[in-house]
């Protein structure tokens, strides 16, 4: 209290306190408590999901989200405003032990409650963001594999239908999102121009296009079709839904199995896509164009610039 009180206000404070407390054995406690009503940190983090609902974030990864903060506060049991930075910090070093997480893993939970804490601090809920003082977690950056064009033609000859072939040329020709293939219908879909126009991230809208040969597999898997449904892509059985995200996944991972090569999944179509288009001299500019993103260091995460094409170019452009 000496910040606030005169020498002679401090003598009587404690002269009132010796007074109330003479009966009482004052113990000291070192363990940190806070009372909170766990229903207080519930609508906060409500009032932040509502938000990135507003964004334009996906529902997948609001549900990351809630996910990942509601774990945070259920572990450590305060009320947001009382958090700090070692409590997170203590955190994060927990969930890593308990999950045996990859330091990528521990650096998006990171990032997450980044997010969380600086909407806080935004928003005037707590007077400064805990998580501010916890830096990037540094992590090894692995060079991950794309599909080769042996791999890309095995994969066609396990296709036993037009719908899966005609989806996965897609996904090569176009480099779209699982997300974006399957919200798709029909008239998205301009087969005169070679191209369909798709709603990506933040609902941006943006054209892509592709080849001939995409183009002859999605007119005859169409033709095929006896359903009525609006999709571009739908299942195979009544009532012929629109394929999900987690259905696209299952199956072209069912695919990879098939022709047994590894780890084939949607999003490597998308690396591949933007892999080779710049291995055969595309701009980065056009490729992020394509891919739909607004950072030009993004897209340069999904490529990888062969080796061989890089010693020509040296050999060119240096001698």
């Amino acid at each position: 209290m000496k910040p606030f009180l005169d020498e002679n206000q401090i003598d009587e404070l404690n002269i009132v306190l010796m007074e109330v407390l003479n009966d009482f054995e004052v113990i000291k406690n070192n363990s940190k408590l806070s009372i909170f009503d766990s229903k207080e940190n519930n609508d906060l983090l409500d009032n932040f999901l509502s938000a990135k609902q507003v964004e334009g974030c996906s529902e997948r990864t609001i549900n990351y989200y809630k996910s990942t903060i509601f774990k945070m506060l259920d572990e450590i049991k305060l009320k947001i405003e009382d958090i700090t930075t070692d409590d997170l910090r203590k955190y994060l070093a927990f969930y890593k032990n308990k999950n045996n997480a990859s330091k990528a893993t521990v650096d998006n939970i990171r990032r997450v409650l980044s997010s969380f804490f600086s909407w806080l601090e935004d928003e005037d809920y707590i007077f400064k963001n805990p998580v501010r003082r916890i830096h990037k977690i540094k992590t090894k950056k692995v060079v991950k594999e794309v599909l080769s064009d042996e791999n890309f033609e095995v994969l066609r000859d396990s296709c036993t239908n037009i719908r899966d072939l005609a989806m996965i040329e897609l996904l090569a020709s176009t480099g779209i999102r699982v997300g974006e293939l399957v919200n798709l219908n029909i008239d998205d879909v301009l087969f005169n121009e070679r191209e369909c126009v798709v709603l990506g991230k933040g609902d941006s809208e943006r054209i892509v296009y592709f080849d001939a040969k995409t183009k002859i597999h999605l007119e005859k898997y169409l033709e095929s079709r006896k359903d009525s449904n609006p999709a571009l892509f739908v299942s195979f059985k009544k009532p012929y839904n629109r394929l999900g995200i987690n259905g696209v996944e299952r199956r072209i991972r069912e695919l990879g199995l098939e022709a047994n090569i590894k780890k084939v999944h949607p999003h490597k179509f998308r690396r591949t896509m933007a892999t080779n288009a710049i291995d055969k001299g595309m701009p980065i500019e056009q490729v992020q164009k394509l891919l739909g993103h607004v950072q030009i260091d993004t897209t340069m995460q999904y490529a990888m610039v062969n080796q061989s094409n890089v010693k020509i170019a040296h050999r060119k452009f240096i001698g």
